[in-house]
């Protein structure tokens, strides 16, 4: 599928793992990539010879496909790139890059806020622009640089079935929507043992919604409604399972949750090897990045079982990046 025809994005970004944990049945709307090839070709670029940058990542789908991307295109910039692809936890990760272990690393920014500096998530700017701007701040104090932020972001969503949604649901399109229905304290959520607790989960649908659905705790996201254990679920806005055409997003109209677009974070020192060149190689592959591009990215691997790399170097072919 050409990444030109996954324009339209849904909207908002996560701060969780992408994955797959058993869900979407069906084949994904990847396949034979034909390719926008809109892009400016990547330059190997003589002066970055022996310019060395190590870039990282946590451990889940999507973070693998993004450290690989900005890895990828780097290396057909001509920068000498080292690879560390599976730090673990935001924590983790965190700590490597302040330590120096690694340069650069791509970051939620509603997680930075939240896990690296402290924000409460009822304090997180709802506006994506205002949390990337805090975020940059916050990193600057660090001796970080957050390059600019990714227009998608993976955030919380709640999904149900389109079956579901059109019987349980009466075709209920919105949160505020559900929350009205006759049947909404019948109707049950799935969601992960934490969110029974978190204002940016159920407690936020009981203050900001008014809703109170039954909860059940569940580390899946789309078994549970596939295996009516629940009649709908909490999962994420990049998820490759929503390609597959039988879920429902039931839109947050309200702005429950917090935006988690990503940033690449990059040691100051290591941006002077980066460079304003690097930074624009950067901002480049991030362009076409929205988040119906990133549930198929995402999709390619949680679903078709594909290799991160190969998706990563698929998309940048695809998007006239490399050859």
């Amino acid at each position: 599928m050409a990444f030109a025809a996954l324009a339209l994005a849904l909207g908002a970004a996560a701060c969780g793992s992408d994955d797959d944990e058993g869900g979407g049945s069906g084949e994904s709307s990847g396949g034979d990539s034909g390719g926008s090839a809109s892009a400016t070709l990547i330059e190997k670029d003589p002066a970055n010879a022996g310019k060395s940058l190590t870039v990282g990542s946590k451990n889940f789908d999507e973070q693998y496909i993004l450290g690989e991307i900005y890895a990828q295109a780097l290396t057909a910039a001509g920068f000498k790139v080292d690879k560390k692809l599976n730090l673990g936890s935001e924590q983790i990760a965190y700590k490597a890059l302040k330590s120096g272990q690694i340069d650069a690393y791509p970051e939620y920014t509603g997680t930075s806020l939240t896990s690296f500096f402290d924000v409460k998530t009822d304090d997180v700017p709802k506006d994506p622009d205002e949390a990337y701007e805090l975020a940059k701040t916050e990193y600057a104090k660090e001796g970080i640089t957050a390059l600019p932020r990714t227009s998608f972001e993976n955030t919380f969503r709640i999904a149900t079935t389109k079956e579901k949604q059109k019987d349980l649901l009466k075709g209920a399109t919105t949160l505020s929507e559900v929350a009205e229905l006759p049947n909404a304290s019948e109707l049950s959520i799935a969601g992960f043992p934490e969110c029974r607790q978190r204002t940016d989960c159920m407690l936020g649908l009981r203050d900001i919604y008014k809703w109170e659905p039954k909860f059940v705790a569940d580390e899946g996201k789309y078994e549970p409604i596939d295996a009516d254990r629940s009649d709908l679920g909490f999962v994420f806005s990049t998820d490759g399972e929503l390609t597959t055409g039988q879920y429902a997003i039931v839109e947050d109209d309200k702005s429950l949750f917090p935006p988690y677009n990503i940033s690449f974070g990059v040691r100051d020192e290591a941006l002077k090897t980066l460079g304003p060149k690097g930074q624009e190689v950067i901002a480049a592959v991030q362009e076409p990045l929205t988040e119906a591009a990133m549930q198929e990215l995402n999709s390619r691997v949680s679903i078709d079982k594909q290799e991160p790399q190969d998706v990563a170097k698929q998309y940048l072919q695809e998007e006239g990046f490399i050859k």
